[in-house]
């Protein structure tokens, strides 16, 4: 029986000292030892000048090993998200984060093929996990290590959970999970 192991995103703020926090890397660990890392992800906020700005992203072409834009994330305000961009789709943030009632520990949102999912506030209340509609796991948050764990069968969405996960752990950070 072959056991899938998770693949495994480590995220890395900017060493910029006046750099937003917005802005930073995600390097995939391909390994045991400590070098073993590929820079995957590029996060770079832009500031306009106006209380909001623009995240874009882009993610490292595995076949050129040139980073692409792939989306970005629109800020209403300096703390607000308003939209993101998956490509050409456009998903309000409310839509990322949905909420089934007010006490609720979970943020629901859909994949770009429209299969639910949701991200849980685990139970030491800094981490968080997400589940598809069955309740099986599919990624989960350490914030002490700010590693992201994905399992193979959701690599097709990893763009989506990459940029879901940053948004939560950005809201709950500032107290508004």
């Amino acid at each position: 029986m072959v056991i899938e192991t998770d693949m495994v995103f480590r995220f890395v703020n900017s060493t910029d000292t006046n750099g937003d926090t917005r802005t930073f890397r995600v390097y995939q660990v391909i390994g045991t030892a400590a070098h073993e890392e590929l820079e995957l992800y590029k996060f770079s906020h832009s500031m306009t000048g106006s209380s909001g700005g623009t995240t874009t992203y882009q993610r490292k072409n595995m076949n050129s090993l040139i980073f692409e834009t792939v989306g970005q994330i629109s800020w209403s305000s300096n703390i607000i998200a308003s939209a993101v961009y998956f490509g050409l789709e456009e998903v309000s943030v409310k839509d990322l984060r949905k909420v089934k009632n007010a006490t609720s520990h979970s943020r629901r949102f859909k994949s770009g093929v429209g299969a639910a999912y949701k991200w849980k506030i685990s139970e030491n209340r800094t981490d968080l996990y997400c589940i598809d509609s069955q309740d099986k796991y599919i990624a989960s948050w350490s914030n002490h290590e700010r590693i992201l764990r994905v399992t193979p069968r959701a690599s097709a969405m990893l763009d989506r959970l990459v940029v879901t996960c940053f948004l939560n752990v950005w809201f709950k950070r500032l107290g508004r999970w």
